[in-house]
C-alpha cells in the first residue's frame, strides 16, 4: 500500500477539530486563572449559566427543535437538589445527582409529549408544559412558594471536599462545567450526533433511511434536560438558595438569546453568549436597572438582522474565509 502524499490536501473537518481541542485548552487555562482576578460567585453563576445555554443549544442547534419551556429543568432539578441537600441532609454529589434524576425524568414525560409535534406546535407546547412546571413550584410546600429555599448547606462533598471554601466551591463547579461541556462535545461529534445533525437537515430521508427519528429526538431532548438540570442542580449548591427565578419564562428567552448571541450550533457560542449576557445582568444592571432588558432585546434585534451565526460564528466564518 502506498503512502499517502505529503502534498494531501487535509480535510476541513480535521481542521475543525483541531481548532476546537485548541480552543477547549485555551477555554480551560483561562477559566482555571480567572479566579485570581474575577469575582468567583460571578464566575460559578456564568459557568451554570453557560451550561443551561449549552445544553439548550444541543437541542436546537443540532437537532433543531426550538424549546421554549427549557428554564422548567433548570428550576425543577435547582428545587430538588436544594431540598435533598437541606432537608434530607444527602451529600452534595447526591444532591445534585437527585436534580439532574428530577430533570432527566420530566425530560421523559415532556419530550414524549412536545415530539410529537414539528416547528412552531413543540415550541408551544413546551412553554403551555413549562408554564404548568412553574405554577407548580409557586404552589408545592417543599418549595416554600415565593420565598424559595434559602440557607442551603453546601457541606463536605464525598464527606472530605469542603465546599464552603469559595475557593474549592469553584474549582467544583469548574469541573462540573467541564463534565457537561466535554458530554456534549462528545455527543455532537459521535456517530449519534451525527444521525441528529441528518435529522435536522433533513427528516423525512434520514427516516427513508430507517432511522426512529422519533427516538433520536427523544433521547437528545432528554440528554440535554438531563444537562440543563445538571446546571440547576449547581446552581442551587453553590448560590445556596433555589427561587422562581430559574422557572420563570425570562429564562426561557434569556438562554435563546444567549445562544444566538454566541452562535447557534457551534459548541462554543454558548458560553460566550452566557458570559456576556450574566456580565450584562451582574455589572450594568446596578447602574441601568430595568434598562439592562432593553440593552439586551437590542442586542438580539442587531444579531438576528445583522450577525446571524452569532459571535463564535461569524469569527470561525471569518478564518475560514482567510484561509
Amino acid at each position: 500500500m502506498s503512502e499517502p502524499s505529503p502534498t494531501a490536501p487535509i480535510s476541513p473537518h480535521a481542521h475543525s477539530g483541531r481548532d476546537e481541542k485548541v480552543a477547549f485548552v485555551i477555554m480551560t487555562a483561562l477559566l482555571l486563572v480567572a479566579p485570581f482576578v474575577i469575582y468567583p460567585f460571578f464566575l460559578m453563576q456564568a459557568l451554570c449559566i453557560a451550561l443551561f445555554a449549552c445544553a439548550f443549544n444541543l437541542l436546537v442547534g443540532y437537532v433543531g427543535l426550538l424549546s421554549f419551556g427549557h428554564a422548567m429543568f433548570l428550576g425543577l432539578a435547582s428545587y430538588v437538589s436544594a431540598h435533598a441537600a437541606k432537608v434530607w441532609g444527602l451529600d452534595p454529589a447526591l444532591a445534585i445527582l437527585a436534580g439532574v434524576a428530577s430533570s432527566a425524568l420530566l425530560g421523559i414525560v415532556t419530550g414524549a409529549l412536545a415530539i410529537r409535534r414539528q416547528g412552531i406546535y413543540f415550541a408551544m407546547i413546551t412553554l403551555a408544559l413549562s408554564q404548568m412546571i412553574y405554577f407548580f413550584c409557586l404552589e408545592a410546600p417543599f418549595t416554600h412558594g415565593e420565598d424559595g429555599i434559602q440557607s442551603v448547606p453546601q457541606g463536605m462533598l464525598l464527606h472530605f471536599i469542603d465546599l464552603s471554601n469559595q475557593t474549592i466551591l469553584y474549582y467544583f463547579v469548574l469541573a462540573v462545567f467541564l463534565f457537561g461541556f466535554l458530554v456534549i462535545y462528545r455527543t455532537i461529534n459521535s456517530p449519534f450526533g451525527d444521525i441528529l445533525k441528518a435529522i435536522r437537515e433533513n427528516e423525512p430521508r434520514a427516516v427513508s433511511l430507517g432511522y426512529r427519528a422519533d427516538q433520536y429526538k427523544l433521547a437528545a431532548f432528554v440528554l440535554s434536560a438531563a444537562l440543563a438540570g445538571l446546571a440547576g442542580a449547581t446552581k442551587a449548591i453553590f448560590a445556596q438558595n433555589a427561587s422562581l427565578t430559574d422557572v420563570q419564562f425570562s429564562m426561557s428567552g434569556e438562554v435563546v438569546l444567549m445562544t444566538l448571541l454566541g452562535g447557534m450550533g457551534t459548541i462554543y457560542g454558548p458560553v460566550v453568549g452566557a458570559f456576556i449576557v450574566v456580565a450584562m445582568q451582574q455589572y450594568l444592571g446596578q447602574y441601568l436597572g430595568e434598562w439592562v432588558t432593553v440593552i439586551q432585546g437590542s442586542i438580539f434585534v442587531v444579531c438576528v438582522l445583522l450577525f446571524r451565526r452569532g459571535i463564535v460564528g461569524e469569527i470561525a466564518g471569518f478564518f475560514k474565509r482567510s484561509l
